[in-house]
């Protein structure tokens, strides 16, 4: 029977059965009824009660709840079994085939109670195949983890202004290099502020001398496999004016490799988009501004305050404008070494006061009660 502790509220007919039988042994070895139901731990009462529906044949539980003049008809079941069968792959869910029944004028009944039809009968929908989980595609190996080596960049929106700001931004140092705030978002403005980046921080010479080579190749073909070609990777993701052969073109042209984060997936660029976050943020009257001019003249006063005041979080506590100079080791090093200067400090001073501590503060419960006698004389 697989029952090892007292009789479970409801059984099977086939485990009642089996107890049954146990009752009928007993009483013939001249046990009583009572007293072999308490041993078996089934209870007086319910015994009786199981031999009189044995005799009746009605061992097998009745469904619960009795019967609700509400309930469905079998014929109503039926409906929803076949309406089950006929459309489950297509509305997969006990909601929509409940209206479908209703759509379909075959059956009326509330979702609920399509569930429980279901349920009743083992009837379960077949789930979707869930999409498999794509990883992030990794930057080249020829990249190096340092400034100007790998920049990001990315186009926000200022409603109020009725303009979007598309911002460059050095993923190694977070300095904010260069942006442009405009009515358009287009590969023009990609490429406006590209070059203005590349002037800024003086990589335009490379990249002339990158299109002036001695061997005559053009580096404006994408098509061409040189790997000494990139001045640096820019990365973003998959908006219209990154993708546009007109960007790709100017990409190649001053040599500057690209590489693009999953479709819809913005973690993939959580650098810049984390930028934009912290922007609007700290400084929300930007998000109030509604004159174009003076937007741009905010943001070239916040793009000063970011890289050179502002102590970034992500390149160890200092300023954007430290690390991309190389001087944000420098610091940090620095503030270990003070950090533990202080230290020193404090523990040589507190062991030279130690003894006139020990004088001021006694120790021991009788120190203590000639301290009090003669602090209270």
């Amino acid at each position: 029977m697989g029952i090892d502790r007292r009789v479970p509220r409801r059984v099977d007919a086939a485990t009642k059965t089996a107890l049954l039988e146990l009752l009928d042994r007993a009483f013939e070895q001249g046990w009583s009824v009572s007293a072999a139901a308490v041993v078996l731990d089934l209870g007086r009462v319910r015994a009786h009660r199981w031999m009189l529906r044995a005799g009746l044949g009605e061992l097998v539980d009745r469904r619960p709840g009795g019967s609700p003049v509400h309930g469905l008809l079998l014929a109503e079941e039926a409906q929803i079994l076949a309406v089950f069968e006929q459309w489950a792959e297509v509305d997969r869910s006990h909601r929509k085939l409940a209206h479908r029944g209703s759509y379909l004028h075959r059956f009326w009944a509330s979702p609920s109670t399509m569930r429980r039809v279901l349920s009743l009968h083992d009837k379960h929908f077949r789930p979707l195949p869930r999409p498999g989980r794509s990883h992030r595609r990794p930057f080249p190996e020829w990249v190096e983890y340092r400034p100007n080596a790998i920049w990001i960049y990315d186009t926000t929106h200022f409603t109020a202004a009725g303009v979007a700001a598309t911002v460059v931004e050095d993923l190694v140092s977070r300095k904010w290099i260069a942006h442009i705030v405009s009515g358009e978002e287009t590969s023009t403005q990609v490429q406006l502020v590209f070059t203005d980046a590349l002037e800024l921080e003086g990589l335009m010479d490379a990249v002339l001398a990158r299109i002036d080579r001695p061997d005559g190749r053009t580096v404006a073909d994408p098509t061409v496999d040189d790997e000494h070609r990139p001045i640096l990777l820019a990365v973003s993701d998959n908006g219209p004016q990154m993708t546009s052969g007109s960007t790709r073109e100017f990409m190649a042209l001053h040599a500057i490799a690209v590489h693009f984060g999953r479709p819809g997936t913005p973690t993939d660029q959580a650098w810049i988009e984390t930028f934009f976050g912290h922007l609007k943020a700290e400084f929300p009257h930007l998000l109030k501004i509604t004159e174009p001019a003076v937007l741009r003249a905010e943001l070239d006063h916040r793009q000063v305050h970011w890289n050179t005041v502002r102590l970034h979080t992500g390149v160890g506590y200092v300023t954007p404008d430290d690390e991309h100079s190389g001087r944000g080791e420098r610091i940090r090093k620095d503030r270990e070494a003070g950090l533990e200067r202080a230290r020193q400090t404090r523990l040589a001073h507190h062991r030279a006061n130690r003894q006139h501590d020990q004088q001021q503060h006694p120790e021991g419960p009788r120190d203590v009660v000639q301290y009090n006698a003669i602090l209270y004389r």
